[in-house]
């Protein structure tokens, strides 16, 4: 929602082109966030740490970190996507 300082009128929507620019940033964070995690794998296993605490970090890195960055990863997937077709549905009622 954008409220303009012209007139009182509140306009919805958004700008094609830039929804497009919005789906494709975010679809593109998915590769960042594979690669964060393919380095800390691979750093993990060339790292000579034994103990507890590197039991403790592989838990919750195995555990909960793989599966919030996964999810996240859906979820900029899903994001991305859906401001693309958005923004291709704008752009054919506009008639662009």
């Amino acid at each position: 929602m954008i409220d303009t300082e012209d007139n009182d009128m509140t306009m919805y929507g958004a700008d094609p082109e830039q929804l497009t620019a919005l789906g494709n940033t975010l679809s593109a964070q998915i590769e960042v966030l594979h690669q964060v995690t393919g380095t800390v794998e691979r750093v993990m296993t060339g790292t000579v740490w034994q103990g507890p605490a590197r039991q403790r970090f592989e838990q919750d890195w195995y555990g909960s970190f793989t599966q919030v960055l996964a999810r996240l990863q859906d979820a900029l997937d899903a994001a991305g996507r859906d401001c693309v077709n958005r923004s291709f549905e704008l752009s054919r009622i506009m008639g662009g």
